[in-house]
This record gives structure tokens, sequence and C-alpha cells, in this order.
């Protein structure tokens, strides 16, 4: 299987990265933020799930406010079911808010237009408007 990493960079102006850390940490506020189900570890080796498990892994390694490291998969028939992704996301705070650098690697190449498309879908914009 070919894999390739999805990088993006999204401002969401407003925002502090403590507030956007847990927005992606907090079970409740994850769950509002994508409208459906999200169980989220805030442990190191502890696990995640959201939509209703379609998208799942473990916490590698989590500093408060500042990065998130996890394994990362989503349920779908493009990506077998015993391979997981490599997600790490720094936030940084700037001048007008806040500066998410994601970086997603080894996503199977068949997934990787649906998934990069998706962190935009369903994360950065819903969560620009929470923002404005």
């Amino acid at each position: 299987m070919k894999t390739i990493t999805i990088n993006q960079e999204i401002l969401i102006e407003g925002a502090t990265p403590d507030a956007i850390y847990e927005i992606l940490m907090d079970s409740k506020k994850h769950s509002s933020l994508v409208n459906s189900t999200a169980i989220i570890s805030t442990e190191i080796g502890g696990n995640f799930e959201v939509y209703d498990g379609y998208i799942n892994g473990t916490n590698i390694e989590l500093v408060k406010n500042s990065k998130i490291v996890q394994k990362w998969r989503g349920d779908e028939d493009c990506w077998p079911k015993d391979h997981f992704s490599n997600l790490t996301i720094n936030l940084e705070k700037v001048n007008k808010g806040t500066k998410i650098e994601l970086v997603q690697e080894d996503v199977p190449e068949d997934c990787a237009e649906d998934f990069d498309r998706g962190w935009h879908d369903f994360y950065w914009n819903p969560m620009k408007e929470m923002f404005k």
C-alpha cells in the first residue's frame, strides 16, 4: 500500500492555543464541534474515537495547549484495518489567533484526498465559525 503525508497550516482568528487544544481533547467540546459523539482520553496511551468510532486511535504525546500526537485511522474501505497514520498537531499563538500545523503521515494514498478535505470541512471551517 502506498501512503502519503497530509500537511496543513490553518489560522483560527480570535482563538487561543488553549481553546483549540480543549476543543480537540475534551470529549464534550469535540462532540459539539463535529456534531457527533466523541470519546477522548486525555492520557498518553489512552484511546479516542470520534463519529461513533469512524475515527479512532491512541494518544502518543500530549503537551497541553501546544501539541497532540496520535496514532490515527479512519474506518474506510480504502484504509486497512490494522494500519494507523501518525498525526501531529502543533498549536502556536500568533497575532490574530492560533496557527495550527497538521502533519498526518502514512495516510493510505487512496484515502488521502478525502481526509485532506475532511480536516477542512469537519474541523477547521467549523472551528473558524466558532470564533467569529
